[in-house]
């Protein structure tokens, strides 16, 4: 990387804590950040893919490690945080990318799935941005990056709690904005389309599915999670420095349509 691409996006000194990092696009997103230099501190629920991730990790020269957690328990995202806190110091990036899809349509919705949703999808990531904010604000420099989703602004594909969630997500998006920009942490939100996950297999267990959500974006294709390495170095680096409180859409021109 030339000194002038490295001013720009490298991460260099910098530590990132990446939710959901065990698979799907936080998977992508994490091993981009190591790729650029950042130190990267995986969290996410299951300890298989995370050994997996962290190898990944690993084949391209970043510093990695992992803590497992279950970000839909107050308790367990509160504990985690202190030991992220504590074994690798504050963190300069926060990408919360983890998520629950239970799409049951509305009227099979239980209050399970709905408090269950809420609580991975909007409460961990407000409970760690008040946990990591402040001292990124003290320092002057910290990025704060959520993955929302299309069903944030459109309903389809029973939508459900996991829509609420993801709009509540774009909203809290803001609300760190408008606290935090001013000392110097930028807070963004990256709205995927219809990309081939772990999240989305059922989705994708359907060809016919999967073919019609093809046929809407521009670009003729789902997405897959690599699409979202480049936008979140973009958004973590200097190079989005004057970029916050804002969406991306990363999804092949599908809302567009």
């Amino acid at each position: 990387m030339s000194a002038y691409l490295e001013s720009l996006f490298g991460l260099r000194g910098r530590t990132a804590v990446v939710t959901g990092g065990s698979s799907g696009i936080g998977r992508a997103m994490a091993v981009a950040l190591g790729a650029a230099g950042a130190r990267v501190v995986l969290l996410a629920r299951r300890s298989g893919p995370l050994g997996d991730a962290v190898a990944d990790l690993a084949a391209v020269g970043a510093s990695a490690a992992a803590i497992s957690a279950d970000l839909a328990d107050r308790a367990a995202v509160t504990a985690a945080a202190d030991e992220i806190v504590d074994r690798y110091g504050e963190p300069d990036v926060l990408v919360n990318a983890a998520a629950v899809n239970h799409r049951p349509p509305l009227p099979q919705l239980t209050d399970a799935d709905w408090d269950q949703t809420l609580a991975a999808n909007l409460t961990a990531p407000f409970l760690l941005g008040q946990r990591f904010a402040p001292a990124m604000a003290a320092r002057g420099w910290g990025r704060i990056i959520n993955v929302a989703s299309q069903q944030a602004f459109r309903a389809y594909g029973n939508s459900g709690a996991y829509g609420v969630s993801k709009a509540g997500l774009v909203a809290l998006t803001r609300s760190q904005a408008e606290a935090w920009s001013r000392y110097g942490v930028c807070c963004n939100a990256i709205a995927p389309g219809v990309v081939e996950t772990p999240l989305t297999g059922e989705l994708f267990a359907d060809p016919a599915r999967a073919a019609g959500h093809a046929a809407r974006a521009m670009i003729g294709r789902n997405g897959v999670p690599t699409d979202f390495a480049g936008c979140v170095l973009f958004l973590a680096g200097d190079a989005g420095a004057a970029v916050t409180g804002q969406t991306l859409f990363v999804d092949g021109g599908y809302s567009a349509t």
